[in-house]
């Protein structure tokens, strides 16, 4: 996401009590690009994401309407979607308006995977905020995200550091990386990792420069942690702007754990459709920089989204984005 989310994806908090399935089921989306099992146990199925994946795809929950032709769409309604739109899965962004019960019931009733938890108060509620008041709630925000992740089924939560208006480069960072190292303890314990992405908040890149600036200050930031629970939600849309996103995503390495997905057009400096007529991302490079990291894992579209047949497209320009 840039300083702003590109989309306006409004979420319904649906507060109904979530009933578990009976037996196990197997729910396969549009042309069998997206398959979610479901083993039971006990009294709650076990959802998978489809195995075998090199690399999977997933959609922000955000893009999803929450309401559709006039009816309004609950959270499971909504997550189906992205299934029958053949993701993989679903980034379940906006987690602050979900409780952990209410995120776990949603997946057990769909049958839908989800794999991350975002929270947008980020950047009203910053890490790198002068004020404590708001870099606390920032921190409760974060721990919330990743308890929904854990019981969503999540490995992770996606994080924005701040802003960098928020004092020198040096002190901002540092208070990040000790409000960071607070929610380190709960993150080991659930098995989430805290994910860093790269945005339009003026840390971490010049943002009046050329495009030829390296990730250098990301990698110091991360690699201060010496945690193996600290890593980057690298955003390709957002850096080539300002970078080439080969290069990056060589650099970054083992530190790549989940991607961001959009198009961008230098020519004309502003977001565009993933691989659409106006997109100059050098996407051949970034297979071949994906390759040789031997990269693994989610991508998540963050586009504007839609229908099923919008969501649909935008899955297809993902797999073509990454050649699959």
């Amino acid at each position: 996401m840039v300083a702003e989310s590109i989309y306006k994806g409004s979420l319904s908090v649906n507060r109904r009590n979530f009933l578990s399935l009976g037996a196990g089921v197997v729910t396969v989306g549009v042309g069998g690009m997206s398959t979610t099992h479901a083993a039971e146990t006990g009294t709650e199925q076990i959802i998978e994401p489809p195995a075998g994946k090199r690399i999977l795809l997933s959609c922000k929950l955000g893009m999803i309407p929450k309401e559709l032709d006039g009816k309004k769409l609950s959270v499971v309604d909504r997550l189906k979607m992205a299934q029958e739109a053949g993701f993989d899965g679903v980034d379940f962004d906006q987690a602050g308006e979900y409780t952990v019960q209410e995120a776990r019931g949603a997946v057990q009733e769909s049958g839908v995977f989800v794999h991350n938890a975002i929270n947008h108060a980020h950047w009203s509620q910053r890490l790198t905020s002068a004020k404590e008041e708001e870099r606390v709630q920032g921190r409760a925000n974060i721990e919330h995200c990743i308890r929904v992740s854990h019981a969503a089924g999540g490995s992770a939560v996606l994080i924005v550091l701040g802003r960098g208006s928020d004092g020198p480069a040096d002190v901002i960072e540092e208070r990040a990386r000790q409000e960071i190292r607070k929610l380190l303890p709960l993150a080991a314990s659930m098995g989430q990792m805290i994910l860093i992405e790269n945005v339009w908040n003026q840390m971490m890149y010049d943002h009046d420069s050329p495009p030829d600036q390296g990730p250098e200050r990301f990698i110091d930031f991360i690699d201060s942690f010496e945690s193996p629970w600290i890593g980057m939600y690298y955003d390709i849309g957002n850096h080539w702007k300002y970078a080439q996103p080969g290069e990056w995503i060589r650099a970054f390495g083992h530190r790549c754990v989940k991607l961001d997905v959009k198009g961008f057009s230098r020519a004309k400096n502003k977001f565009v459709d993933i691989t659409s007529a106006d997109d100059d991302i050098p996407w051949e490079q970034v297979q071949k920089a994906l390759d040789d990291i031997h990269f693994t894992g989610w991508t998540t579209a963050e586009v504007g989204g839609g229908n099923v047949e919008r969501l649909t497209v935008v899955r297809k320009q993902m797999e073509k984005a990454f050649g699959i």
